[in-house]
């Protein structure tokens, strides 16, 4: 059971939950939220979530990325505590788990309609983007797309698809959210690929740091946190959903703290480290400007 917990990287799940509770916030700003959309939600975003860490643990091994050069914690396929078919069976098992609880969420929000099957495409895309990130012939991930998937993903569908599973619409309210979510989101993989880099390379995983290289990637990073920050301060200075906002600007000291230390100490301090300050300080803040737009 060990194994599996690692294989599971449940350190990841907060993240994944983060735009969940922003998009579920906004429905509750808006008079449309509930309880039963928002509980489903987020089952199916966790199953996602280790649906894709259950990938990427055996796709990675496949592929020889991860090998004894690797840093980060030890992955359960490639340290021989999984079998390949062992991993390969739990990844039916979450992917078909997650593809009831999708389902059953679709049909809930929106019944019989086009909105049901538009919204199912956006399910089973979401399914094999978990999958294919480095798992199989060509994964995206090795091509440098995964900052694109993990905005779209993280942020447009996170944030703007949860509203829209409430409200059956879009609205405006949802921009800046996507913005700050999605990019803080980009953050944490673009740390992870920068901790990545030099293995990534020798093993021609062409990750966008890879592509960029580690300086250009650095000040890609610095764009990645601050530009959310200038969007949260603009919303508290603004007063246009109440001064409780300013809460969501607490949460934020944790990524303001991380992109001091890496951008005047790149090289010299654990990337690993830096991406749980990224990680739990975007969710302290998806759970902060979550409590600012309940309070409003």
């Amino acid at each position: 059971m060990k194994h599996w917990v690692q294989a599971f990287r449940l350190r990841t799940l907060p993240l994944a939950v983060s735009s969940i509770l922003v998009g579920s916030a906004l429905a509750h700003y808006r008079g449309v939220f509930s309880w039963a959309i928002f509980g489903m939600a987020l089952i199916t975003a966790i199953l996602l979530q280790l649906l894709s860490n259950l990938a990427n643990d055996l796709g990675d091994h496949e592929h020889g990325t991860d090998n004894d050069d690797r840093i980060g914690p030890v992955r359960s396929v490639q340290s021989g505590a999984i079998s390949p078919a062992s991993m390969k069976r739990a990844m039916v098992i979450c992917g078909a788990l997650a593809l009831l609880s999708g389902l059953a969420l679709i049909f809930f929000a929106f019944g019989s309609s086009m909105t049901t099957v538009a919204f199912l495409m956006i399910g089973l895309s979401a399914i094999g983007a978990a999958v294919k990130y480095t798992f199989g012939k060509n994964p995206y991930g090795y091509a440098g797309l995964g900052d694109l998937s993990v905005f779209l993903f993280f942020g447009v569908v996170g944030v703007a698809g949860t509203f829209y599973l409430y409200s059956r619409s879009f609205d405006a309210i949802t921009l800046r959210p996507v913005l700050i979510f999605g990019l803080l989101s980009v953050a944490v993989l673009n740390l992870n690929n920068m901790r990545d880099i030099e293995n990534d390379r020798a093993c021609g995983k062409r990750t966008l740091v890879v592509r960029l290289g580690l300086k250009n990637a650095l000040q890609y990073h610095f764009f990645l946190v601050f530009i959310p920050f200038m969007l949260l301060s603009h919303m508290a200075w603004s007063g246009i959903h109440g001064p409780w906002m300013w809460l969501a600007l607490i949460g934020y000291i944790l990524p303001m703290i991380h992109l001091f230390r890496i951008q005047h100490a790149a090289g010299k301090i654990p990337l690993d480290l830096e991406l749980k300050r990224v990680a739990l300080g975007t969710f302290f803040t998806a759970i902060l400007f979550s409590l600012g737009l309940i309070l409003a």
